[in-house]
């Protein structure tokens, strides 16, 4: 099976990559986590493949962006006049700050020591165990939401929530799990801090991009145009349609299933490693 895997075209590879990097890249899960143990399945592993697994990530970021554009479009109509569109703004940029100097101080450490499935698998646990701690403190009435509406935030709950995503760095830890978790322990409603997330998600995905392309810009040619532009595609429908999903669940449904979901998932990973079953630093 495995070695069907490794066989893939490069084009399917990348095709596959994109499907799991959109489906996962706003659900509590980790993307980046999914990412390589697929890209380790798959036989797609490098500094090359490290680097796709970031770039396409800017599909899932154009999903949210057609997904909002009207909001987006107002946002940047107003930001000269609007003390709302203003605020929402500073309070996205304040928010990304965090992650984005930490990302730049230490990603290549990051990168050598944790980018690999046993760490990957360590995180997914401890995040599902994070989600099933909040989930209960919502459940006990001990985290009751003030802030339903990404409008009402203030600058210290945007912070807040850049602390939080920051711990994303960490690959398995999840982007939006950190963000979304974050913002319900520090009491935003569910769909507030899932919007919140979203928008979030934009400068922090384009960030990474764009570092990531330019810092390893040496690795590519022009034959790799057709692998990102698959993943890139594939990333965005597969997010756009996670996206639109997502908002309606949070409605009315908890956390919980993914948190079991990242604790058994981990668990089968690890097992698989300790017993030799599946060579996931392949």
């Amino acid at each position: 099976m495995l070695e069907l895997l490794y066989a893939l075209p490069l084009l399917a590879k990348a095709a596959i990559l994109g499907v799991v990097e959109g489906l996962t890249e706003f659900l509590p899960i980790s993307s980046t986590g999914h990412l390589i143990l697929a890209g380790s399945l798959l036989g797609f592993a490098g500094e090359k493949e490290k680097m796709f697994d970031v770039a396409i990530q800017t599909g899932a970021m154009f999903a949210v962006i057609w997904y909002y554009r009207a909001r987006i479009v107002e946002t940047v109509a107003g930001i000269a006049r609007e003390p709302r569109a203003q605020r929402f703004a500073a309070n996205v940029v304040i928010a990304f700050l965090p992650a984005a100097v930490l990302g730049v101080l230490f990603a290549k450490h990051i990168k050598a020591w944790l980018f690999k499935p046993v760490p990957v698998a360590i995180a997914f646990i401890v995040g599902g165990l994070v989600i099933l701690w909040v989930e209960s403190r919502q459940r006990r009435g001990l985290a009751a939401a003030r802030i339903h509406d990404v409008d009402a935030m203030s600058p210290a709950d945007a912070l807040r929530l850049g602390i939080a995503q920051a711990f994303a760095l960490i690959p398995g830890t999840s982007r939006s799990g950190a963000t979304i978790i974050g913002g319900m322990l520090f009491g935003l409603s569910r769909r507030a801090a899932t919007e919140f997330s979203f928008f979030l998600a934009i400068p922090t995905l384009i960030g990474a991009g764009v570092y990531d392309s330019w810092k390893y810009r040496h690795l590519l040619g022009a034959g790799d145009v057709p692998m990102f532009a698959v993943g890139l595609v594939f990333a965005f429908f597969s997010a756009l349609a996670c996206v639109h999903w997502l908002i309606r669940y949070v409605a009315s449904h908890d956390f919980v299933p993914f948190a079991w979901y990242r604790i058994a998932f981990g668990l089968v990973v690890l097992a698989t490693a300790a017993g030799g079953v599946v060579d996931w630093a392949g």
